[in-house]
Formats: C-alpha cells, structure tokens, sequence
C-alpha cells in the first residue's frame, strides 16, 4: 500500500512537471512576437503628427504611438543610408565592413574605398531568426548594393524567405507595392503557425516624391514644395494603416511587435532649390530636393550629419500588453546597433559565441526599463568636409563617440573637436569642452582604440567583377 502511495504520489509530480513545461512551452511560444520593423527613408524626427509637425498629418503612425512608447533618444549609425542599413542587419558598426556612406556604382565605391555590397557572410539579422524558425522577408529599399551593379547577391542570399525590392540587384519592385506584399506573407506565415520576421523598408521621403495627385488635394492651402512633401508623407502613413489594419483583422496585433524608425535625418534643399522632376535608375521620375522640407524637431543638422538632427530620428514601438501604450521615453539611449541583440532575445535565439555585437538588447527599455546613462559607447566615422560648407555650417563631424550622458564629435583631421552633456542637452546647443577636458581626453581615447581596430580595406566577397573592366 505505502508503495502505491509512494508511486502515485511520483507520477503525479511526474504529471505536474510535464504539465509545467508544456504551459511554459506554450507561454514562450504565444510571447515570441511576430516582428514587423518599418525603416523609412529620410524621415525626419519632427515629420511627425505626435511630434508636433504644423501641418503634415500620419494618423496612423501617430497611433503607433499612442499605443506604443515613443522613443526620443535613439540614433542610427550614420547620417546617410547604406551605413545605418548595415548596423540593423549586423549589430556591428558599419566602419567594421568599411561601408562610410551609401552603395554606389563601382567606380564610386572603390574610389571611397567601399565594398560593392554587404558581405553575405557577415552575422546577418535575418538568417539568425530565420534559424531560430521564423520566416524572414524584405519588402521596400536594399541599398545595402545597387541597382547599377548587376552581379551583387540577391537577398535570398542574406537570410530571406521572400523579398521584393529596389536598390537591388535584379528586378526593381514598385515603391509603393511595400505593404501590398508584405500583408500575403504575414497571411501566409501565420496559416503556417510560424513566427514572422519582415523588414519593411519605405521609400518616402526620399527623392524622387512620387507623389499621388490625388493626394496633393488633401492639402490645398500648402506651397506646391510643401503640398508635394505633405503628399508623399501621408500615402506611406496610409500604407502602414493598411498593414495596422491587416494585423487586426488577422487577430494577431497584440502579438506582433511594430516599430516605425528612419535611417537617418531628413533631407533638405537649398532656399532657391526649383521644384523639378528627377530621375531615379532604381525608382523612376518624381519630383527632386526642391520639394524636400523635412524638420527635425529642433536637432542640429541634417542628413548627411553626424550631429543629433542628422542620427536622431523616430522610434515608435508597440506591442500591445507588453510594451506600455501612449507613453514618451525621453532618457532611454536606444542605437540601430542595438536591433540585432534586441530581436534575437524577443525571438528566442541563441546567438554563436563568436559573434560579438556592438549593440545591447534593449529588451528593458522596451519594457520601460532603460537606462539614461549608456555604459557601451556608441562610434561613428563619415566623411565630412572641413571646414564645414556656409549652406552647411553642422555637416562637418567625421567622427562621433557617446558614452554615458558625453557626445565627443570631431572633424576629420581631429583639430577640432565639441563636446555636449546630451542628458541636460539632448539638442547639443553648449559646447562644454573646455569645462570638461578629463572627459575628452578619455572620450579620445576610447575612440582612438576603436578606429584602430578597423579594418583598411573591405575583405571578403564584396566586389563586383566590373571592378576589373
């Protein structure tokens, strides 16, 4: 009898245990998210309803954030494209592959000593969830290659299950038939049971506009350069209301997390820049920088900038019952770099040892549990012409480094250099370099190491065989 008792009282424990992992099973698989990251192009921090813009109207990624926490302290990898691309799909600088600015044709690229594409062996984003079981796609620009140079990888190679894209090798998808695709595959993935992961990368703002004229009647009280950028901006608002819309309706929002960012700040055109069409070999006509008249909220400079209005752009994100609705963060320091860590630990994958990022999983800030001050510094290196140009007196930072509440810029020779306390200054409006000069020498230090333990050239197979023609 005392037998019996002692082995039903086993298999019970045995049930319970069972029981326990399978609940815990079942709570890890309901709570890793589907992830949707939108990437815009040239969006300023202030071209924003919920940031106050005086007369652009984003309904729905205003929604965004009155659902989800708006970031304002977070920054991309570079003041142009190619480099900030670069961070997102390896949590590594971009002057670890020695990408300093946007994909070109290969003339351009060897002149700047560039690859002619993002090596596909490189720690990818997309081929570490996808292994983890989510399926992957892009939808929207590359520009981690381009159009004019036809033997780079198609972006199944770097960890896609589907794509449709512009800047690419290949065939260039429509600009606006982004959301248009990516709402089948969410459709598709979810009727499988599996996790997905899709980088949706949007044109707008980015010249040319191609703008819908139907549109431009929304706004008829604009200039015609206003009325056009109004335009542009809200039909890529629309489209993502139209990807909100589709999560509703499939059931599955308060599982699937949506980001909205840019991969830098906006770009602007001189006063007297005409209002002209534009060709785009990868995009087509539409109306060319007359019509850029993005803002930044107050943040020095533009794109093309290593300073605050040329790397601080938005970040919203949501997912509902886990990250807290209509709230603003202005103290979490968030990085492009950071979104490979982040990911992955929301996915649920194990990343190899030897992959080292250069970001930190911002898994807490999410959460509403980040930190003001960061503990592991951030770099950046462009070029940028000294002394800085009249038209652009904040273009001349070549090179940046944040490290706890400190931002230490320097221009490309280092003969002079501006430091700024970004918690009690976040606009870097005082310069207090002669206040602190323990903290520059230290903040040089730290970034002479780093540019020291860059590489020379690219290496890898990242040129196009056009180099030897």
């Amino acid at each position: 009898m005392v037998g019996r008792i002692i082995m039903m009282k086993f298999f019970f424990s045995i049930c319970l245990s069972v029981c326990a992992f399978l609940s815990f099973s079942s709570f890890a698989e309901k709570t890793t998210p589907n992830i949707v990251f939108i990437f815009a192009d040239d969006w300023g921090w202030g071209d924003l309803g919920c940031h106050g813009h005086p007369y652009l109207k984003t309904p729905n990624i205003d929604r965004l954030a009155k659902e989800g926490t708006d970031f304002h302290r977070f920054t991309v990898a570079s003041g142009v494209c190619s480099p900030s691309r670069t961070a997102v799909m390896t949590g590594h600088f971009p002057a670890r592959y020695n990408i300093d600015g946007h994909f070109a044709w290969v003339p351009s690229n060897q002149r700047r000593n560039m690859p002619d594409w993002l090596d596909t062996n490189a720690p990818l984003l997309p081929k570490f969830l996808k292994k983890a079981g989510y399926s992957t796609a892009h939808y929207g620009k590359w520009h981690l290659a381009n159009d004019m140079i036809p033997d780079a990888p198609f972006l199944t190679a770097y960890g896609y299950d589907d794509y449709g894209s512009y800047n690419c090798s290949g065939p260039q998808m429509f600009v606006h038939d982004d959301v248009k695709s990516a709402i089948p595959f969410m459709k598709k993935s979810h009727a499988k049971g599996k996790p997905f992961f899709i980088n949706l990368w949007i044109h707008e703002p980015h010249t040319p506009f191609h703008v819908d004229p139907k549109l431009q009647k929304l706004f008829p009280d604009l200039p015609e350069a206003d009325n056009i950028y109004a335009a542009t901006l809200y039909h890529a608002d629309l489209r993502i209301g139209q990807l909100l819309d589709a999560l509703d309706e499939m059931k599955i929002s308060d599982n699937t997390l949506v980001i909205f960012s840019s991969d830098n700040g906006p770009a602007r055109g001189s006063p007297n820049s005409p209002i002209a069409l534009s060709y785009d070999s990868a995009t087509g006509p539409g109306y060319g920088i007359g019509a850029a008249k993005g803002i930044t909220g107050g943040r020095r400079a533009y794109k093309g900038a290593l300073l605050e209005g040329g790397i601080g752009v938005p970040f919203i994100a949501r997912w509902p019952g886990k990250i807290a609705a209509g709230k603003v963060d202005k103290t979490s320091v968030l990085s492009a770099v950071d979104l490979l860590p982040t990911f992955c630990e929301l996915g649920n994958v194990k990343l190899p040892k030897s992959y080292k990022p250069d970001g930190i999983s911002q898994v807490p800030a999410l959460m509403g549990k980040g930190n003001p001050l960061r503990k592991k510094p951030i770099f950046w290196r462009m070029s940028a012409p000294w002394p800085a140009s009249e038209s652009k007196p904040d273009h001349w930072v070549a090179y940046a480094v944040v490290h706890e509440q400190w931002k230490l810029v320097l221009n490309k020779d280092q003969s002079h250099a501006e430091l700024y306390d970004l918690v009690r200054d976040p606009l870097e409006k005082k310069n207090i370099l002669q206040e602190y000069p323990k903290i520059v020498v230290a903040l040089q230090d730290m970034l002479g190491e780093w540019l020291t333990s860059l590489p020379v050239k690219p290496t890898g197979k990242v040129f196009s065989k056009l180099r030897g023609q």
